[in-house]
């Protein structure tokens, strides 16, 4: 998703065998529910944290903000000093660690461009070239080449999870759907060797946008470490209802991620980001339904919003609205 995409259209974008997965994957999984930092709230089901380039690039100065401020325990990677997670050198990685440390923040998973690119033999997206890529650029014949990097950022930054996405979105994915998921499964195989789970993000501008294609992508690669980043804002701006309509069709022991933004409607048919709890999206609903169904994952701030003025105030507002919505849903973080 872009910083600086300020509406959507409605209508955008509009027009395999299952891998036997080792039981050391559901064990690797359940070893790696650590317990929340101090900073956190004991009685938090959630990993609450934020994507750290939605504050700023200056790394040091957002772990600040989402330890010392927020008084969160969890941190998501997408960029940082103006370079994508995946792009840093080993002595900006060896510096990220060393200031993760520092604040004691855990990071919930590397939020990597994986797969944001034109499916290869298909007409070219419309969207292939209008979206903030959040300072990395990887065409379709460097995506194993990503992948691999990834795994490695997992063990650097000591996470298990890597988020990805399915191709720019075409007007007709049909005919190129199978080959899609072969891909994506065979990205879910490689990981599983590592231990890692891959997250799906449902996004409007990609080939899976709402939480019935969302149903459909899972229900058609069934391997156990291959999950969904679930995004009922971008669910929303696509024009779908994520909840109760759209998550009601998702099972829920896949879902191993969610992203936490908002969205209102203009006149114009359009959508604009708005502050967690104040747009179209019933996030009480959904967050009192994730905690009923056992999501225990990471649960982060994807502000998108600006209204605020500045990356960081309008962050302080979003997580602000957050936590005032958590507090409505009776749940504590």
């Amino acid at each position: 998703m872009g910083h600086t995409r300020r509406s959507v259209l409605t209508g955008l974008g509009l027009a395999g065998l299952a891998a036997a997965i080792p039981p050391l994957i559901k064990n690797a999984a359940a070893s790696l529910r650590l317990e929340p930092s101090t900073a956190d709230s004991s009685a938090c089901p959630f990993r609450v944290a934020v994507i750290n380039d939605e504050i700023t690039q200056d790394f040091e100065k957002a772990c600040q903000i989402v330890a010392g401020d927020f008084r969160l325990g969890w941190i998501e990677l997408r960029s940082m000093w103006d370079k994508n997670v995946t792009e840093l050198d080993a002595k900006q990685i060896a510096d990220a660690k060393k200031i993760l440390e520092e604040h004691k923040l855990r990071v919930t998973d590397i939020a990597s461009p994986l797969f944001k690119t034109d499916w290869p033999g298909a007409p070219r997206s419309s969207q292939s070239q209008t979206r903030d890529q959040f300072h990395a650029d990887f065409d379709a014949g460097a995506q194993d080449k990503l992948l691999e990097h990834c795994i490695s950022l997992c063990k650097s930054f000591n996470t298990d999870r890597i988020r990805c996405f399915d191709f720019w979105r075409l007007d007709d994915p049909k005919p190129y759907r199978a080959a899609i998921n072969a891909k994506l499964q065979q990205a879910a195989e490689r990981c599983a060797k590592d231990n890692v789970i891959l997250l799906l993000e449902n996004e409007m501008s990609c080939n899976t946008a709402t939480g019935e294609e969302s149903a459909a992508l899972l229900k058609a690669i069934p391997n156990k470490n291959f999950m969904l980043n679930w995004d009922p804002g971008n669910a929303a701006a696509f024009g779908s209802t994520p909840y109760p309509a759209g998550y009601d069709l998702l099972p829920k022991d896949r879902i191993g991620h969610c992203h936490c933004k908002d969205v209102v409607r203009k006149p114009d048919n359009k959508y604009d980001w708005a502050p967690v709890g104040a747009g179209i999206v019933d996030w009480v609903g959904q967050l009192q339904a994730l905690q009923r169904d056992g999501f225990r994952y990471g649960l982060s701030l994807e502000t998108h919003w600006r209204g605020a003025g500045t990356p960081e105030a309008s962050t302080r507002a979003s997580m602000d609205g957050l936590k005032k919505t958590l507090t409505k849903a009776g749940i504590s973080c």
